[in-house]
C-alpha cells in the first residue's frame, strides 16, 4: 500500500496539476458549497434472483417511507413485520428479510441503501452494505465539512474507493499483486462509478398502490409451472396483470379515482401445479420415461401430462382439492389482514385452470342464502341427506376410536376431505389409520354419492333430457342433468364465498364439454353461486374454444369483439373491413350494370313513345333486384340495402343465463404483426393475456360495473 499512499499524496489538493481536468473542474464548481453538508436520504431495496443474478429492486415510495419510519422508531425490529407491496409481502426489519404472505416463495434480502456503485458491464446500480455505506457517509461528511477531498477507503473485500470530489467518486477492483511495471491497484482497469443517494442513480421508483381494495380476484394457472414464453411463474405473470390494471385505472377510471370512488382490484395467484407434482408422481414417471430426447420428454411430463392428470380420478381429486382449498385459505387470510374489506370476489382461470374452475363452480350448492354474515365462515354446512355420518364411516373402517379426535378438532366430512396426511399426523393419528382414512374419503364410492347429491341442487335449472342431449333420446336423465357428463367421479369441495364473475382466458371448456358427450347447454342453465361468465380468447389461440354455439347451436354469429384500450378497432382491422366493404360495393355495382346492359340487348321492342324510359326505371330496378336476389341469394347485391345493413346495429342474441343474459364469448383483436402469419404466433397467442391491456380493461370494466362505476369514455 506504500505505492498507493505515495500516489495519493501526489493527488493531494496542494498539487492539483497531476489531477485530471474533469476532477479540477468539478472541484471549482463545488468549492463554494464545500462546507454545506446534508445527510443522505435512504431508500429501501430488496434483492431478487433474476436469471441466476442478484438484482436489487427499490420499494415504492410509500413502502420505503413506511420502512424508514419503522426503522427510526425501532418498534418493528423485535419480530414484528411491516406490510409492503399492497400487503402481499411482509418485511421483518430485524432479520432484514422479505416474505411472501399468500404463496410460497424464497425470502429475499432487504437493505437500507444510501451508496451505490455500477461497473461498465452492470445494467443497474448495486447498493453497498449498510455498514460500509455508513463508513462512506462519514468519510463524505468529513470531506465536505473540512473541504478535504481525495479521500481513499478500503472496503471489507479489499476494494479501493476514492472520493475525488462530490461529483467524482470511483471504485477500483482489488488486485492481488502489482504487475511487473509496478502499477498500483488504482490504475488497474476501468473504475466503477460510485453514487450517493437514490436520487443520483437511474432507477424507476413507483409511487405505490391505493390502500383501498374494491374487489378480489383469484387467478388459477393452466398446465405446467411456467405461464408465458419467458418461463415465468404464475406469481410473476399475475404481477404483470396487476401492474397493467393499476395503470389502466389511472387512465380509464380517472374521474372515479379523483372522486375517491374506487381504489384498486387485488389479483392473487393460485398455484396447484407444485402440490400435484409433490405427490411423488414425478418419480414414478421418471422410472418409465425413455432416455431419448430427454428435454422434450421432461417438458411433456411437466406440462402436457397435467391434462391427463386432470382426467385421472386420483389426481383430479388432488387438483380440485388444491385449487378450492388454496382459494379458501387465501380468502380467509386476506380477510384477516384486511378486516375492513367489503368488496366482492371473482375468479379467473387460464387454459386448463379455467376448466378446473368451471367444474368446481358447476358442482357448487347455493346454500348460503343472502346472509352476509356467512362471508368468510370456516364451517360449511353440507346437505348430506341419507349419507352416512363421519362416525358411521369411521365405524365401518374400524377406526371409531379416532372420532373423538375429529370431534375435538371440529372436523366434519368435508373438512376431512381437505386434510392432508400431515394434518392427520399433527392430530396424532398413526400412519396405518391415516392411509385408510385418506383412501376411503377420496377414492371410494362415497365420492360418487356426494357428487350426485351435489348435482341434485341444480336439477331444477339444468336442461331436460329432450332439450339437452339432442340425438341421444335413450340417454339417462342423470347424464343430461350433469353438465360434467363423462367427467371422472370426484368430490368437489365447497367455496366459502360466492364468486361474482368467472373470467376464462384461452379456455378449452367448450372442447372438454363436447368430448365428455354434452352437445348442448340449456339457455336457462347458470352456475349455482356465480352470476357472470366471460370466455375471453385470442383469435389465433389454438387451445381456446367458444361456448355460445353450445347454447344457441341453430344460429351462426360472431363473438363480441373486445375494443382496443385506446378506443375503436386496430387500424389494420378497420382497413381490412373498409376494403372488404368497398370490394362488395364495387362488385354489386358492376353486377347491376352488367345485368342492366344484358337486359337492354335482350329486351323485346317497345313502341317509340316509351323510349324515354322514365316509366321503365322502376320496373327495371325491380327486375334487377329480383334477379340479384334469385341468382345470388347469399349476397346483399343491392348497394343501398348493403349500406343500410352496415349502418344497422346487430340485433341482440339470446345466449341464455350463463352470463346473466349477456354475451359470453369475447375475442381480442390481433396485432398487425400477428396478422401476417397465424401459425407463427399461435403459441404466443395462448400466453398473451397476462400483459394484454385489452383483456385487463375488460375485466376491470365488468367488475366495476357491478358497483355502478363506468369508464370515463365508453370504448367503441
Amino acid at each position: 500500500m506504500s505505492s498507493a499512499e505515495s500516489r495519493q499524496e501526489q493527488l493531494s489538493p496542494s498539487a492539483p496539476s497531476p489531477a485530471p481536468s474533469s476532477c479540477s473542474s468539478f472541484e471549482l464548481i463545488d468549492m463554494d458549497a464545500a462546507s454545506l453538508y446534508e445527510p443522505v436520504s435512504p431508500h429501501w431495496f430488496y434483492c431478487k434472483i433474476i436469471d441466476s443474478k442478484e438484482t436489487w429492486i427499490p420499494f415504492n415510495t410509500e413502502d420505503s417511507q413506511q420502512l424508514e419510519e419503522a426503522y427510526d422508531s425501532g418498534k418493528y425490529c423485535n419480530g414484528r413485520a411491516v406490510p409492503t407491496d399492497g400487503g402481499r409481502y411482509d418485511v421483518h426489519l430485524g432479520e432484514r428479510m422479505r416474505y411472501a404472505v399468500y404463496w410460497d416463495e424464497l425470502p429475499s434480502e432487504v437493505r437500507r441503501c444510501t451508496w451505490f456503485y455500477k461497473g461498465d458491464k452492470d445494467n443497474k446500480y448495486v447498493p453497498y452494505s449498510e455498514s460500509f455505506s455508513q463508513v462512506l457517509e462519514e468519510t463524505y461528511m468529513l470531506a465536505v465539512t473540512l473541504d478535504e477531498w481525495k479521500k481513499k477507503l478500503e472496503s471489507p473485500n479489499r476494494e479501493i474507493i476514492i472520493l475525488h470530489n462530490p461529483k467524482l467518486m470511483v471504485h477500483y477492483q482489488p488486485i492481488a499483486t502489482s504487475d511487473e511495471w509496478g502499477s498500483t491497484p488504482t490504475e488497474q482497469g476501468r473504475p466503477r462509478t460510485v453514487k450517493r443517494g437514490v436520487e443520483n442513480i437511474s432507477v424507476d421508483i413507483h409511487c405505490g398502490e391505493p390502500l383501498q381494495i374494491d374487489h378480489l380476484v383469484f387467478v388459477v394457472h393452466g398446465i405446467g409451472p411456467a405461464c408465458d414464453l419467458r418461463f415465468r411463474s404464475i406469481v410473476q405473470c399475475v404481477n404483470d396483470f396487476r401492474s397493467v390494471s393499476l395503470s389502466l385505472l389511472q387512465t380509464h377510471f380517472k374521474k372515479a379515482q379523483e372522486n375517491q370512488q374506487i381504489g384498486r382490484v387485488e389479483f392473487l395467484p393460485v398455484n396447484w401445479h407444485s402440490p400435484l407434482h409433490s405427490t411423488g408422481v414425478d418419480v414414478d414417471l421418471q422410472r418409465i420415461t425413455l432416455p431419448s430426447i430427454n428435454r422434450l420428454r421432461h417438458f411433456t411430463n411437466d406440462t402436457i401430462l397435467d391434462v391427463f392428470f386432470y382426467n385421472s380420478p386420483t389426481y383430479c381429486q388432488t387438483i380440485v382439492d388444491t385449487v378450492a382449498s388454496e382459494m379458501n385459505r387465501i380468502y380467509t387470510l386476506f380477510l384477516q389482514r384486511n378486516p375492513d374489506f367489503k368488496g366482492g370476489v371473482s375468479i379467473a382461470g387460464h387454459s386448463l385452470g379455467s376448466l378446473i374452475l368451471f367444474d368446481i363452480l358447476t358442482n357448487q350448492k347455493d346454500s348460503f342464502g343472502d346472509n352476509e354474515n356467512e362471508k368468510g365462515a370456516h364451517n360449511i354446512v353440507m346437505d348430506q341427506g341419507d349419507m352416512p355420518t363421519l362416525e358411521e364411516d369411521l365405524k365401518k373402517l374400524q377406526l371409531s376410536e379416532f372420532f373423538n379426535i375429529f370431534e375435538k378438532e371440529k372436523v366434519d366430512k368435508e373438512a376431512l376431505a381437505l386434510c392432508t396426511d400431515r394434518d392427520l399426523q399433527e392430530m396424532g393419528i398413526p400412519l396405518g389409520p391415516r392411509k385408510k382414512i385418506l383412501n376411503y374419503f377420496r377414492t371410494r364410492k362415497n365420492a360418487m354419492s356426494f357428487h350426485r347429491t351435489t348435482m341434485s341442487a341444480s336439477e331444477a335449472s339444468m336442461p331436460k333430457e329432450s332439450e339437452c342431449c339432442s340425438g341421444a333420446k335413450d340417454a339417462k336423465e342423470d347424464d343430461c342433468l350433469d353438465i360434467g357428463i363423462g367427467q371422472v367421479s370426484v368430490k368437489y369441495p365447497r367455496l366459502i364465498y360466492k364468486p361474482e364473475i368467472f373470467f376464462a382466458f384461452g379456455s378449452p371448456i367448450g372442447m372438454f364439454l363436447t368430448v365428455r358427450g354434452l352437445r348442448r347447454i340449456h339457455p336457462s342453465y347458470k352456475f349455482p353461486t356465480c352470476k357472470g361468465f366471460f370466455n375471453i380468447y385470442h383469435p389465433f389461440d389454438p387451445v381456446a374454444y367458444r361456448i355460445e354455439p353450445m347454447i344457441v347451436p341453430e344460429i351462426e354469429f360472431e363473438p363480441m369483439l373486445i375494443p382496443h384500450h385506446k378506443g375503436r378497432k386496430r387500424m389494420h382491422l378497420e382497413l381490412r373491413e373498409g376494403l372488404t366493404r368497398m370490394s362488395m360495393d364495387l362488385k354489386n355495382n358492376l353486377l347491376g350494370s352488367l345485368r342492366m346492359a344484358w337486359k337492354s340487348f335482350t329486351r323485346a321492342p317497345y313502341p317509340a313513345l316509351q323510349a324515354s324510359g322514365k316509366a321503365e326505371e322502376p320496373e327495371a330496378e325491380c327486375d334487377s333486384s329480383s334477379e340479384k336476389a334469385s341468382v345470388l341469394p347469399h349476397l346483399d347485391v343491392n348497394p343501398e340495402e348493403t349500406l343500410e345493413a352496415v349502418k344497422e346495429e346487430v340485433p341482440p342474441i339470446n345466449v341464455g343465463m350463463l352470463n346473466g343474459g349477456q354475451r359470453i364469448d369475447y375475442v381480442l383483436q390481433e396485432k398487425p404483426i400477428e396478422s401476417f402469419n397465424e401459425y407463427l404466433f399461435a403459441l404466443q397467442s395462448h400466453l398473451c393475456y397476462w400483459e394484454s391491456e385489452d383483456t385487463v380493461l375488460l375485466v376491470l370494466k365488468e367488475i366495476y360495473q357491478t358497483q355502478g362505476i363506468f369508464l370515463d369514455q365508453p370504448l367503441q
